[in-house]
């Protein structure tokens, strides 16, 4: 699979997850999931098994902890890219509410314009880059496609 393909199996993969109603700490499609829940069940299907368990964490973006449990993952797993590179189809996106908090939220972009995530009340949507979304952009990533299943 080219890098190309590959990118667009990413996309095709999370838009399968479109309509997934929200749920803290699950991953089954179409049944539930949060934002990392999407990310998991993305990553199963196209890597196969998950590379690590999830620690429990809590559901608000305004919880304050000594470890950024979203970071520390996206390093172990993905490849971090500079926020001066160009977002392309399939990396992930890591946010913060607040530049004192840990990050909280991600997404897949879907799209120069577009990403899918999940949140509380809506389940899993793809959205629009809006102002409010680009200034709580705080880590860029992108998947390895090196063990493809």
């Amino acid at each position: 699979m080219n890098e190309l393909e590959w990118r667009c199996a990413i996309v095709d993969e999370a838009r399968t997850w479109l309509g997934t109603p929200y749920q803290h700490q699950a991953s089954i499609k179409q049944v539930g999931c949060d934002c990392l829940g999407l990310l998991r069940g993305v990553w199963r299907q196209l890597l196969g098994v998950e590379p690590e368990a999830m620690p429990a964490y809590g559901p608000r973006w305004n919880e304050s902890s000594e470890t950024d449990l979203l970071v520390a993952m996206a390093e172990r797993n993905f490849t971090a890219i500079a926020a001066d590179i160009e977002l392309n189809l399939g990396d992930i996106l890591l946010f913060k509410y607040r530049l004192d908090l840990p990050t909280r939220h991600l997404a897949i972009v879907t799209s120069d314009a577009k990403f899918i995530h999940a949140y509380v009340g809506r389940g899993v949507v793809e959205n629009s880059f809006s102002p409010w979304w680009m200034r709580h952009l705080s880590h860029r990533y992108r998947w390895q496609n090196k063990n493809l299943k």
